[in-house]
């Protein structure tokens, strides 16, 4: 069992039931996580409703995957209280609240795709059937082949079956589409849209920030151990404060135009600039000032990439 076991959580054989019903999905108050001096988790509060789709952001380090191990019940607060559904993790897991996709974890070698999800099904008490699982997964069609002979984006795939078989309230979600092509991708989302679409609630980290724009109800950026933004992507977006400059810059120099007044960040592709900026007055007259060949001047409001730059950077 242990080589699948990060992407499942099992329960005990009994009905549903217990928890606060009016607490919402999952509510984090004051938690922290230490390891020796690193904060991985630094006093972070965190609340989310029933039927919420939310995407949790930040950049390597930021104290995502700590927060989701914590939410889970796989690792334990130094301070603070987590509970979901109204109750401590670990009785969540065990009424079979919660689906879990990981970065870790392993495929039996020896079993089919179909074996693997009936393996799965039958230790829960009210799963939904293992054809459904393998339809909403996008993968019945791989229900007699071993996990061998699949490709890195069927695993993946497969892996998402195991986690939603239990048929849980709760799904949450680590990188789910690494490994997975573009058309893939899109597939995945398309079963991920069908499965939300009874309001069950679904967090899931990623890199792919397109992601989160096309599927997420709600953003939460981690900087730090810390919560740096928390909304919609419109609502992050606007907490950026800023705006993107393009502009037409023959030999610019990436850290001049970066210590431009109210300048995030800035990126130069051969001729081209970008600028976020906070400030993109300041920064488009310091711009017009102080580079006189600068033309092609565009400003436009910032995407969700642009927010996560001036969110996450390290100067932030």
């Amino acid at each position: 069992m242990n080589t699948i076991a990060d992407s499942v959580s099992l329960r005990e054989d009994r009905p549903r039931s217990g928890g606060d019903a009016t607490a919402g999905a999952i509510a984090v108050r004051g938690v922290r996580k230490h390891y020796g001096e690193v904060r991985a988790v630094d006093g972070v509060d965190l609340t989310l409703a029933e039927g919420e789709v939310v995407a949790l952001l930040g950049p390597n380090g930021a104290g995502k995957s700590t927060l989701v191990d914590m939410i889970l019940g796989l690792t334990t607060p130094q301070e603070g209280i987590v509970e979901i559904f109204g109750r401590a993790p670990a009785e969540a897991v065990r009424a079979g609240d919660v689906g879990a996709m990981l970065q870790t974890g392993a495929l039996l070698d020896d079993a089919t795709v179909r074996e693997t999800v009936a393996m799965i099904a039958s230790l829960h008490r009210s799963p939904m059937t293992v054809d459904d699982a393998l339809r909403r997964a996008g993968v019945a069609d791989l229900a007699g082949r071993r996990s061998t002979r699949l490709s890195g984006g069927q695993r993946q795939r497969v892996r998402f079956a195991v986690a939603i078989v239990s048929d849980p309230r709760l799904l949450i979600l680590d990188e789910p589409t690494a490994a997975m092509d573009v058309v893939t991708r899109r597939q995945f989302w398309e079963s991920m849209r069908e499965f939300t679409s009874s309001g069950r609630t679904v967090v899931f980290a990623t890199h792919y920030l397109e992601e989160a724009e096309d599927f997420a109800d709600r953003v939460v950026f981690m900087k730090a151990g810390r919560i740096v933004a928390d909304g919609s992507v419109r609502e992050v977006e606007a907490l950026a404060a800023g705006r993107t400059i393009h502009a037409t810059l023959p030999g610019a120099d990436e850290r001049e135009l970066a210590g431009l007044p109210g300048a995030a960040s800035a990126q130069v592709r051969r001729d081209q600039i970008v600028i976020v900026s906070s400030r993109s007055d300041e920064t488009l007259r310091a711009l017009v000032g102080g580079y006189p060949a600068a033309r092609d001047i565009e400003v436009v409001g910032v995407s969700l990439d642009d927010a996560f730059l001036a969110l996450t950077s390290s100067e932030s």
